[in-house]
């Protein structure tokens, strides 16, 4: 996610300069073809302006659906952070033996599961940031099992093995927190009540993991974004043809001007629709896996705690 006010120009350049280059060369090649008058066609104002307006309504449409996208999926992870910080304080605080009875077991099984969770958030980041599995041609985040390093020094080695070894990871995760309530409930340390609220909070980690998949393997419809880059090429092709006349050379930067304000708008849209991708304008997943780790090793009076993310560069991954 990008924090920084101003962006620098040097990754506008990086994103768009093929399409910047085809711009200005359209424009001064019609230029000298007019002025030499080895080319004499030109369109009426009017005709631009009508396309330029179709164009704005039709880019300004996608705009708003990719970011809906783009903040449904923030809001999703913003609702991770606050149901990991409830389910440490669940752990933490139902669990309830006699005094004289308690052990390292009980102990240690809430550090377990509150470890665990944290292992769970991470685990779902690698996870999302999967190649599109409807598009396998992109050079995106390849998952290998290296990727998942961020669990280690939170679960066991076997049970990281076996969970690195499933299709699903972190569903895996849930599933093995689902077992370890059953086993303190089994053992008197939670009552049934105590029971059904933990279990809830997990079904609420369900529903995180399924609305983020959501977003994830379902793109936005293709026309939108395939049709917006042809409109926005299209238009930039006749523009020069119909500045021309009226504007001479002017017509050279006014043209480059106006092509670059169209483009710059398809790019937004195609770069927010899908806010799972590891990318600068992306959901900071990485920020949000180590700030919930470090509020949840807090919650358990721990002091070692991972440092915070730096922003890098103005962007938070």
């Amino acid at each position: 996610m990008i924090v920084r006010r101003n962006l620098n120009p040097r990754l506008i350049f990086l994103y768009a300069w093929k399409s910047l280059l085809y711009f200005l060369l359209l424009a001064v090649g019609v230029y000298f073809l007019h002025s030499y008058e080895l080319l004499e066609l030109s369109l009426p104002i009017y005709t631009i302006t009508i396309l330029s307006t179709a164009i704005a309504i039709f880019l300004g449409f996608n705009n708003n659906q990719a970011y809906d996208r783009w903040w449904e999926a923030r809001k999703i992870w913003g609702l991770m952070v606050n149901y990991s910080r409830a389910w440490a304080r669940q752990v933490t605080t139902l669990f309830h033996q006699e005094q004289s009875q308690i052990g390292a077991d009980w102990k240690e099984l809430q550090r377990r599961m509150v470890y665990r969770h944290a292992a769970f958030v991470h685990a779902l980041r690698v996870f999302l940031r999967a190649k599109h599995p409807y598009n396998r041609d992109r050079k995106e985040y390849i998952i290998t099992k290296n990727a998942y390093e961020d669990l280690k020094h939170l679960i066991g080695k076997e049970e990281y093995a076996v969970v690195t070894s499933k299709d699903n990871p972190p569903n895996y995760l849930l599933q093995l927190q689902g077992r370890d309530l059953k086993y303190a409930r089994d053992k008197g340390w939670i009552n049934d009540f105590h029971f059904v609220e933990l279990d809830q909070t997990l079904i609420e980690f369900n529903n995180i993991q399924g609305r983020s998949e959501r977003i994830k393997n379902t793109p936005m419809p293709r026309p939108y974004s395939y049709f917006a880059r042809i409109f926005v090429f299209i238009h930039a092709t006749l523009l020069p043809f119909a500045l021309v006349e009226g504007l001479d050379w002017a017509m050279i930067p006014v043209s480059f001007l106006v092509s670059f304000v169209f483009l710059s708008l398809d790019i937004i849209g195609e770069r927010t629709q899908d806010p799972f991708e590891n990318r600068m304008e992306d959901t900071p997943m990485t920020t949000l896996s180590w700030t919930i780790e470090r509020n949840l090793k807090e919650q358990l009076d721990e002091t070692d705690l991972p440092e915070k993310p730096a922003i890098q560069a103005g962007v938070l991954f």
